[in-house]
């Protein structure tokens, strides 16, 4: 009993503060995805370091970080620019430049640690920026789609997310019989997943009656992504758990883990919405 109040204490705080920071402003978001940048980034290091490596968690971090705030910069030039030409010029040169050459200081940092398997150092610690920094980076695109900050649809990306795991594990919970993915999570079944699934299409149809800037069928691209690349996602977090036998990416959450726990099919999902809005969309 006492486990289930801390896990619902826990949960209604999460999803206050992520929708009320969410709702209120960019920079309200931006604060907070940035601290989720972070604690994430962390996490993920300390997590490596249990498989033997010895990865860059200074280093990584503040690139994540830069990378994370870099790309707020960009949409406030974005936004303040000319609204017929679109180009934020030389601050956005600069950020980038900048970014690009940061990431040779951290071949250059490893010549002085003096750690065993220093290649193999360098590669974790650009995997967590790229796990991590860079999916929740690309977050700061997808909510100025319609050309300024609109909170609508990260709202309904988080609700279908939700609803996917909430439904995926009500219903197979009840009927689940045959594992999804076995050797991964055994918990995990099709019963779950096709349940999960037929509830986030059902609330598209609210969501897309409520956000009209972008199509019902656009809604159902992004649920499909959400449902398909984000329970994939949960499944390589897991994976990364158990190759280095922990239960949780963390305790910052009680009952819920850490914060690899509760974004981790947000952070495999998001690159897929970015590109279908940004690019695929507009060849089909």
């Amino acid at each position: 009993m006492k486990n289930f109040f801390t896990r619902t204490l826990t949960a209604s705080a999460f999803v206050a503060v992520l929708l009320g920071c969410t709702y209120y402003s960019q920079v309200s978001f931006a604060i907070l995805f940035f601290i989720v940048t972070v604690l994430g980034l962390w996490e993920f290091y300390l997590m490596a370091e249990k498989s033997g490596s010895f990865p860059q968690k200074i280093m990584g971090t503040i690139y994540g970080a830069i990378l994370f705030l870099g790309n707020v910069l960009v949409f406030y030039a974005y936004k303040n620019s000319d609204s017929q030409s679109r180009n934020p010029g030389l601050l956005v040169q600069f950020i980038i430049l900048f970014i690009f050459l940061f990431i040779f200081l951290i071949f250059i940092f490893e010549l002085f640690r003096k750690k065993e398997n220093p290649f193999g150092n360098i590669s974790f610690t650009f995997l967590g920026i790229i796990y991590v920094a860079l999916p929740l980076s690309l977050l700061n695109y997808i909510n100025i789609l319609s050309g300024k900050y609109n909170y609508q649809l990260l709202f309904g990306i988080f609700f279908i997310l939700w609803c996917n795991d909430a439904g995926a594990y009500i219903v197979g919970s009840l009927t689940g019989k045959h594992r999804l993915f076995p050797r991964i999570s055994p918990a995990k079944s099709w019963e779950g997943s096709i349940g999960g699934a037929l509830i986030s299409y059902g609330i598209v149809f609210i969501i897309s009656k409520w956000y009209t800037s972008i199509s019902f069928i656009d809604w159902m691209v992004i649920a499909t992504i959400l449902i398909v690349i984000g329970t994939l996602g949960d499944l390589v977090e897991s994976l990364f758990k158990r190759s280095i036998q922990v239960k949780d990416s963390g305790n910052i959450l009680p009952g819920h883990g850490g914060i690899l726990d509760r974004f981790d099919s947000l952070l495999m999902s998001v690159p897929f919405i970015f590109a279908y809005l940004y690019f695929i969309k507009y060849l089909v």
